[in-house]
């Protein structure tokens, strides 16, 4: 066939920072790499052209997300490519080193690239003899490499050491080569994030600062030095990738009346608040952790709560439930009680809490939590603020100070650490409506860098 550019259709997640891809095979059918449990945006651009997937390649067990391949095995007969090396406990295709598969005009070729996982392949593609591009997972990324330390720190080295040949591998085709990662901004997998999704093998040779190293050595500090923390969930979505997610059926989220949800918090449920920030401010269920949805719902549902306790979600009237399902299920979350509409608990008569919501110019001279991650919190932040990571918090609450105005970027985060402190114990807390930019333009003072 002829492949023209848009035969490759990249599907961006940018609440996880990821990219999968359709490609469009010119006979009705497609492969799917890298594609999430979430298949909605994969579904709508397949039906657009009236595809089939006929294969769905993974090209590392994900950390981040669930695979989506079961799900197209089982939907549209799709054959898994996967590593023979990753020991998947489900039907696939086991790929090593230079394995090809006949696509029907388009071959792809496997290729071994350890370092972000030690089973890493990535997925080159062909047309006869010619390098169209190259599926790069998390190796080869736009401007750097995926992070090397998810299968622990005491590996992270060897990894770094094994990434420092993957992506010389890599380079070694030719410039024209298109270079399709699965991890980009926003990514916590990604060591840093960039702002392209996709780029060329000649513009990563001319770009990428890790392919400039002039050793492995360097390479390796150069990259474990661009470490910061990531998700908790991601400590156990590897594993569940190696099994095999459970196959979905369709099923809404039920509607709960507040008796019905005063009985789950009785048997242990947690609630989760998905409401904007000023609704939480406004009147909450005592106890419930704000996390509003948005893009990023997913990470911070992840990092911040365990999987295994079933969740009542608190929603505003209009907010979208199948958002907010796919963003749980595509992490692993499954025990998904309902949710309540937070009319229906107000026309109870439920108890509320509430919590301040201030401006940058009423916060005064009261204590400041800075609750960003440790670089950005270095990039500039209200002086004397006190800096600990949201995904620290529950554990050092201990060490925030008393009557803290909370502040992140624009407010979510730092809802979210207020509910956490509030179910702590903490009181007298408030958060900053907007972000440290924010202070410095109401005050005209100087933020301060570093940590």
């Amino acid at each position: 066939m002829g492949f023209a550019d848009d035969h490759l259709i990249p599907l961006v997640d940018e609440g996880l920072g990821n990219s999968a891809y359709l490609v469009d095979l010119g006979d009705g059918r497609a492969l799917a790499v890298d594609a999430s449990r979430d298949l909605r945006a994969l579904r709508t651009a397949a039906e657009r052209r009236g595809l089939t997937v006929a294969y769905a390649a993974d090209t590392h067990l994900h950390a981040d997300f669930l695979t989506g391949a079961l799900q197209l095995a089982s939907d549209d007969g799709a054959t898994v490519l996967a590593s023979a090396a990753g020991h998947r406990a489900f039907p696939h295709t086991s790929l090593a080193d230079g394995d090809e598969t006949d696509l029907g005009g388009l071959t792809l070729r496997a290729l071994a690239t350890p370092g972000h996982t030690d089973e890493h392949l990535s997925f080159l593609l062909l047309d006869g003899t010619r390098e169209l591009g190259v599926f790069t997972g998390g190796s080869l990324i736009v401007g750097s490499a995926a992070r090397t330390d998810l299968l622990g720190p005491e590996r992270a080295d060897e990894f770094a050491r094994a990434q420092y040949h993957s992506l010389r591998r890599l380079a070694q085709l030719p410039d024209a080569t298109a270079v399709w990662p699965t991890h980009g901004a926003g990514s916590f997998c990604s060591a840093p994030p960039g702002a392209e999704r996709t780029t060329t093998i000649g513009v990563q040779k001319q770009a990428n600062a890790l392919l400039a190293a002039p050793d492995e050595d360097t390479f390796v500090g150069q990259l474990l030095g661009s470490l910061g923390s990531y998700p908790a969930y991601f400590d156990r979505l590897g594993e569940i990738n190696r099994r095999g997610p459970a196959v979905l059926g369709t099923a809404p989220l039920a509607a709960l009346t507040a008796a019905e949800t005063r009985q789950l918090l009785g048997e242990g449920a947690q609630i989760i608040d998905v409401r904007p920030v000023a609704d939480f401010a406004h009147g909450h269920i005592p106890g419930a952790i704000s996390i509003p949805l948005r893009d990023q719902f997913a990470t911070w549902l992840g990092w911040l709560l365990p999987d295994a306790t079933p969740m009542v979600f608190v929603t505003a009237p209009g907010q979208d439930l199948a958002e907010l399902t796919w963003q749980a299920l595509k992490i692993g979350y499954e025990r998904l009680a309902g949710h309540l509409d937070w009319t229906a608990w107000q026309a109870d008569g439920g108890e509320q809490q509430t919590i301040d919501l201030l401006t940058a110019d009423r916060i005064a001279d009261r204590p400041v939590l800075d609750i960003r991650q440790q670089a950005e919190h270095a990039t500039g932040h209200i002086p004397g603020a006190v800096g600990i990571e949201l995904a620290e918090l529950t554990a050092r609450s201990d060490e925030a100070p008393a009557g803290a105005v909370i502040a992140c970027g624009h407010g979510e985060r730092a809802m979210t650490a207020a509910s956490l402190l509030a179910r702590a114990g903490h009181d007298d807390l408030a958060v900053l409506d907007g972000g440290p930019g924010d202070w410095a333009k109401a005050t005209g003072r100087t933020l301060e860098a570093g940590a």
